[in-house]
C-alpha cells in the first residue's frame, strides 16, 4: 500500500480517529457521558467498515485504530505526566516525552484490533459487528495483563451505573460489558449505512433492555449486623507528604480524625504515615490501640515495613479487637513500585520515595475485622478484577487504600473511582475506599455510591456497612468465559457469509 497513492478520503480517516478517539475519554468518569462511547467508537467502527469493503489490508486499518488510541491514552492517562514532572522531578522535557512514548505504546492495542479487523473482516453485516466487538475485547484483555498489564479505561468502565450494560457485570465482568459496549457501538453505524441490516441494532436495544432488569437483581446476600465505618482522607500533598519535617503533622492529622469521628472500624489511606513502620513512636502505635479499644473495634492503616536484608513491602497493618493482621501489596506498579530489568537509568532521573518494593503473595490471609472477612488492595491492585476475585467467596467486604496524589487534580482520582464500583458491581460485595487526596467513598454492592468525601479536603467519612455472602457468576468464573466467548466469536464471523 503506497500512502501517496491513496484517495484523499482513505488519508483522512486517521485524521477523523484520533479526535473520536480523545472524545471517548469523556463517556468515562468524571464527566461520565456514557452514551458518548457508542457514537464514537461507531463512528471508528464505521470509518474501519469502509477501509474493510475497499480492502485497504492491515496497515490501513493500524493506522486508523493507532490514531484513536493516541487520542484516546493521550487524552485519558497525560496524568502520567504529573507523577513523572510535577511529583517525581523528572526535567520537563523527559517527562512530556516519556508520557507521549508510554500513551502511544497503549496506542498499539486498538491499532492490533483495527487492523485484524480490516484484514480479516467477514462479509458486511451483523458477523462484522461481532468480528469487531470480539477483537476489541481481546485486545483490551490483552492490554490487562501484558507486561504486569495496564486495564485503565477498559471499554467497559465507562458502563458503570446509570448505564443499563452495567447490569452485566456480575454476569461476565468488565470485559463482558465491554463486548456488549463494542456491539451495540458497532451497530449504529451498520444499521444506517446498510438498509434493513438491523439485526445488530435489535440485539443491542435487547441487552439494554436485560441490563437494565439485571441491575436490580440481588446476586448476593447481605449476612449479620451492620458495623460502623469512618475512612479517613488526610490530603497531605504529595510534595510534602515525605519531608521528614512534616512527619509529625501527619501524625496529628490522622490522631485528630480518628478521635473526632469514633467508629467500629477505622481506615486510612496507603502510606498513611509516611515512615517505615518501625519508625513510628511506640506511644503513637498505643495511641492507635487506645482508640481502637474505645469501640471494641478495630484501625486499618497503610504504611512501608521493612523486612530486613533490603526487602520493604507496601503493607497495611489491623489493630484492634480483631487482633493484628498484615497485607502486603502484590501486584506492583511498574516505575513506582519496582524497577523493570534495564530500566535503572529511567529510575534515576526521577525522584519517587520507596520505589522498589518487595512483592507480596498473591494468596495472603483474608483480614478477620469486626466479623468481616476482609479483602484488601491497596491502590492500582483494584484494577485486576480477576486478581480481586481470589480471595472470594470467603470475603464478605472488599476495601481499597490509596494514594493517587502522585497525580494531582487530573482525571486519575475519579477514574479509578469508577473502577472501584465496578468492582463492587462484579462481586456483590461493598468496596470501602480510604484515599489521601479523593476519592474517599463507601460503595454499595450494587455499584451505588453510599457516600463521597470532595477531592483535596481532609474529613472523615462515615457510615454503615454490612457483610455479603454468596458468588456472582463473575466469582465463580472469571474472565475466561468472555474471553472464550469472544474467540469462538472470531471464528464464527470468519466462516460463514453474513446475513442480513
Amino acid at each position: 500500500m503506497h500512502w501517496t497513492k491513496e484517495p484523499l478520503a482513505f488519508r483522512l480517516r486517521p485524521v477523523a480517529a484520533l479526535p473520536l478517539g480523545a472524545a471517548s475519554v469523556a463517556a468515562f468518569a468524571p464527566l461520565a457521558w456514557f452514551p458518548l462511547i457508542f457514537l464514537t467508537l461507531g463512528g471508528l467502527f464505521a470509518l474501519l467498515d469502509r477501509s474493510a469493503d475497499e480492502n485497504k489490508g492491515w496497515r490501513g486499518g493500524a493506522m486508523i485504530g493507532g490514531a484513536f488510541g493516541a487520542g484516546f491514552f493521550l487524552t485519558g492517562v497525560s496524568w502520567i505526566y504529573v507523577s513523572l514532572g510535577t511529583f517525581g522531578g523528572m526535567p520537563m522535557l523527559t517527562a512530556g516525552l516519556a508520557t507521549v512514548f508510554f500513551c502511544l505504546c497503549m496506542a498499539l492495542y486498538p491499532a492490533l484490533a483495527c487492523g485484524l479487523f480490516v484484514r480479516f473482516a467477514p462479509a458486511p453485516g451483523w458477523r462484522r459487528i461481532l468480528f469487531f466487538a470480539a477483537l476489541w475485547t481481546l485486545c483490551d484483555w490483552l492490554r490487562g495483563w501484558f507486561l504486569t498489564g495496564f486495564p485503565w479505561l477498559v471499554l467497559g468502565y465507562s458502563q458503570t451505573p446509570p448505564s443499563p450494560l452495567a447490569g452485566f457485570a456480575p454476569l461476565a465482568g468488565v470485559y463482558g460489558v465491554s463486548l456488549l459496549t463494542a456491539i451495540a457501538a458497532a451497530s449504529i453505524p451498520e444499521a444506517c449505512r446498510r438498509q434493513g441490516c438491523r439485526a445488530g441494532l435489535l440485539a443491542s436495544v435487547a441487552f439494554f433492555i436485560a441490563g437494565g432488569l439485571l441491575l436490580g437483581h440481588p446476586w448476593t446476600s447481605r449476612q449479620g449486623d451492620p458495623l460502623s465505618v469512618t475512612l479517613l482522607q488526610g490530603n497531605i500533598a504529595q510534595n510534602i507528604k515525605w519531608q521528614p519535617e512534616r512527619f509529625e503533622d501527619s501524625l496529628r492529622a490522622y490522631y485528630h480524625l480518628m478521635n473526632d469521628n469514633p467508629a467500629q472500624l477505622t481506615i486510612l489511606p496507603e502510606a498513611a504515615l509516611p515512615v517505615f513502620l518501625h519508625d513510628v513512636p511506640e506511644e503513637y502505635l498505643d495511641i492507635l490501640q487506645t482508640l481502637a479499644a474505645r469501640e471494641k473495634g478495630d484501625l486499618l492503616f497503610g504504611i512501608v515495613i521493612d523486612d530486613g536484608g533490603q526487602r520493604y513491602t507496601n503493607s497495611a497493618v489491623s489493630y484492634g479487637a480483631s487482633g493484628t493482621y498484615r497485607y502486603n501489596k502484590s501486584h506492583l506498579v511498574p516505575f513506582g513500585e519496582f524497577t523493570p530489568p534495564g530500566f535503572a537509568w529511567f529510575m534515576a532521573m526521577v525522584y519517587i520515595p520507596m520505589s522498589d518494593f518487595t512483592r507480596g503473595s498473591a494468596h495472603q490471609p483474608l483480614m478477620r475485622i469486626g466479623g468481616m472477612n476482609v479483602a484488601l488492595n491497596i491502590c492500582y491492585e483494584d484494577a485486576f478484577g480477576e486478581e480481586i476475585i481470589r480471595a472470594l467467596p470467603e470475603a464478605t467486604l472488599l476495601v481499597n487504600i490509596s494514594n493517587v496524589a502522585w497525580f494531582g487534580d487530573s482525571l486519575a482520582p475519579m477514574q479509578h473511582f469508577q473502577i472501584a464500583r465496578m468492582r463492587a458491581l462484579e462481586t456483590g460485595r461493598m468496596m470501602l475506599r480510604a484515599t489521601n487526596t479523593g476519592i474517599t467513598a463507601i460503595i454499595d454492592a450494587d455499584g451505588s455510591v453510599r457516600g463521597a468525601l470532595p477531592a483535596y479536603t481532609r474529613a472523615a467519612l462515615n457510615g454503615e456497612i454490612h457483610a455479603y455472602t454468596g458468588s456472582t457468576p463473575y466469582v465463580r468464573w472469571g474472565n475466561w468465559p468472555i474471553i472464550t466467548v469472544s474467540i469462538c466469536l472470531l471464528a464464527f464471523a470468519r466462516r460463514r457469509k453474513a446475513l442480513c
